[in-house]
Order: structure tokens, then C-alpha cells, then sequence
């Protein structure tokens, strides 16, 4: 019986000179792979160097970023800007970390309103609080986000909670809002009682001059004086019509409860009153109400549920 010839082993088999390493190093080299790709400089797109460059130089505004609610833009990979917060904004700054030159990077700050709204809209678009942002009376007067927002501050100069800190950001371009609340009958927002936020949203809105809503649609008054709200089986039509503003100053007036006139009737007379042009407008007063006299002078003396009442008709209880 013949024997079979086995084949020679060639030397890369066996150990020789052109022979890979050894089995029992692969896992180790496998653990350094691993270790290398995590230590290793993250792929970045072109032109962008990642916030460490930028450090360098401006490391003031680096270490107050940390506090900023800003920095998860830093830390959270999601928006896909995880180590380059600072170019989300500024742009690729690859060329600036070269030249050093302000021409070199964008500066949203300095840009045109639009441009610098586009910008933060990147992110906060669909966000409900700038639902009326491309609408509203800011954007509309070219006043951008940078006017009110602080990117390198701290929470409280991006976006202030304290009451005198809002009412302060507020009054350096609205004075003659400002100045309606020295006067004797206002809303306690000089005393830090409440904000200008509480009444509108500074981002806008659906209504005129940005005014918040109460439940989807009625006035922001309401938050506050939900006893005025209704619905009543007898309504008063301008609180529904016209809103409060028909009747009060909200701002701040020199006559008691902020009416719009000195005495109560004229407030009443401007709608009350046999005036001929408008039939619809409100029903006159009866005969036996001689405005002469003292005693029909005061409508609230009789009719006490001026905003409305669950059992009268002529609201007088």
C-alpha cells in the first residue's frame, strides 16, 4: 500500500521570516486599535478647528461659556456641533485662527438684524416660544436677539428670570412705556412686584402689541384676574370686543383703578350715550337719569357687575 505525501508547510505557516504575528497577540492589538480611535483628533468638516483653538485667544469668553446653557451645543452631539459650539455661530474659523483678523469670522453681533435672527432661528425655529418671532413687532423693527441675549454670559444674561432685570432690558428702548408706570395708579411693575414678560412675549405673538394669551385665545389679563373672565349669561361686549384696554390704562394712569377718564361716567358716556352716528354702539341711558345730578354720576353705584353677571340683564347684580 502506497503512503499518502502530505504537503510541506510553508515557512509563512510555520513562523518563518515573511510570517504575520503570532495568534495570541490579535486581541492585543485589537485593545490598542480601540484605545487609539478614542483618543484620536474627532474628523471635522473643512475650515472648522474646534473650540480648543479658539480658547486660545479669547479664554475670557471660553470659561464663562461653561455657564452658559449654550454650552450643551458643546457637550451633546445631536445638532452634530459637539466640539465646535463656537463656529455654530461664528462660522468656520480656520482662516481667523490663521490671520487673527475680525474680518476673518462671522460676527452675529455685528450683522444686519436678519441675518443675525437667521442665525439663531437655526435652532430655536420651531421652539414655541418664537412661534411669532418672524412677526413680531421686533423683528418687524429690526431689533435682533443679540439686542437682548447675551451668548457668553452667564443664564441670567441669556435669558433673565428676575423681574427688575427684565423691566430694566425693557425700558432702555420702550421710555415712554417706562414712563407710564410713575404714575399714581399702574401695575407694581417699578416696585419688582411683576415683568413686562407677564404681559407680553417679547418674541411675539398672535395678537397685537405681542400680548399673551390665556387659554388659547382670551386676554392675558385673565392669568391674573380670572374673576373678570366669564363666561357670564350677561356680558358686557367690550371686554369680549375690545379688551380691557377700552376701559383701563395698563400701563399706568393718574385716575384710581387706571380708567382711561377722571370719573367713571365719562368712561360710561363714551359708548352710553345719544351720540347719533352709531345705533349700535351702546343703549342710552333712561329719562330719569339727570346726569346733573349727583346721584347718576357714579355708574358703578348701580350697575356693580360691569364685566359681566350670571343673573342681570342690566349687570346690577
Amino acid at each position: 500500500m502506497k503512503a499518502t505525501a502530505w504537503p510541506r508547510q510553508s515557512p509563512d505557516r510555520i513562523g518563518g521570516p515573511h510570517a504575520g504575528p503570532p495568534l495570541f497577540l490579535a486581541p492585543l492589538a485589537v485593545f490598542f486599535l480601540f484605545t487609539n480611535s478614542l483618543t484620536a483628533e474627532p474628523q471635522r468638516p473643512a475650515g472648522y478647528v474646534g473650540s480648543d483653538t479658539c480658547q486660545v485667544c479669547h479664554d475670557d469668553i471660553f470659561k464663562a461659556f461653561q455657564k452658559n446653557p449654550h454650552h450643551v451645543v458643546e457637550t451633546n452631539g445631536k445638532g452634530g456641533w459637539q466640539g465646535m459650539a463656537c463656529e455654530s455661530c461664528h462660522g468656520p474659523g480656520a482662516k481667523h485662527a490663521e490671520s487673527a483678523s475680525p474680518a476673518d469670522i462671522i460676527n452675529p453681533a455685528k450683522l444686519p438684524p436678519a441675518r443675525t435672527d437667521q442665525a439663531c432661528l437655526r435652532c430655536h425655529l420651531n421652539q414655541p416660544t418664537n412661534a411669532g418671532r418672524i412677526m413680531g413687532g421686533h423683528a418687524r423693527n429690526q431689533v435682533s436677539c443679540t439686542a437682548c441675549h447675551s451668548m457668553h454670559k452667564g443664564p441670567q444674561a441669556l435669558r433673565p428670570t428676575k423681574f427688575q432685570v427684565i423691566n430694566e432690558m425693557c425700558s432702555r428702548c420702550h421710555t415712554s412705556v417706562w414712563a407710564q408706570f410713575q404714575k399714581p395708579y399702574k401695575h407694581r411693575l417699578p416696585e419688582g412686584a411683576m415683568s413686562c414678560a407677564d404681559c407680553h412675549n417679547p418674541h411675539g405673538t398672535m395678537f397685537p402689541r405681542s400680548l399673551r394669551a390665556v387659554e388659547a385665545n382670551g386676554p392675558g389679563c385673565f392669568r391674573c384676574h380670572g374673576d373678570k373672565r366669564g363666561p357670564f349669561t350677561y356680558e358686557h361686549p367690550p371686554v369680549k370686543t375690545e379688551g380691557c384696554s377700552s376701559c383701563h390704562e395698563p400701563h399706568g394712569s393718574a385716575n384710581p383703578r387706571m380708567l382711561t377718564r377722571h370719573e367713571v361716567r365719562f368712561v360710561c358716556l363714551e359708548c352710553h350715550a345719544n351720540l347719533g352716528f352709531d345705533k349700535n354702539l351702546g343703549t342710552v341711558p333712561p329719562a330719569f337719569h339727570d346726569l346733573r345730578s349727583t346721584r347718576f354720576q357714579n355708574c358703578t353705584v348701580c350697575h356693580i357687575k360691569i364685566h359681566g353677571s350670571y343673573v342681570s340683564a342690566t349687570l346690577e347684580r
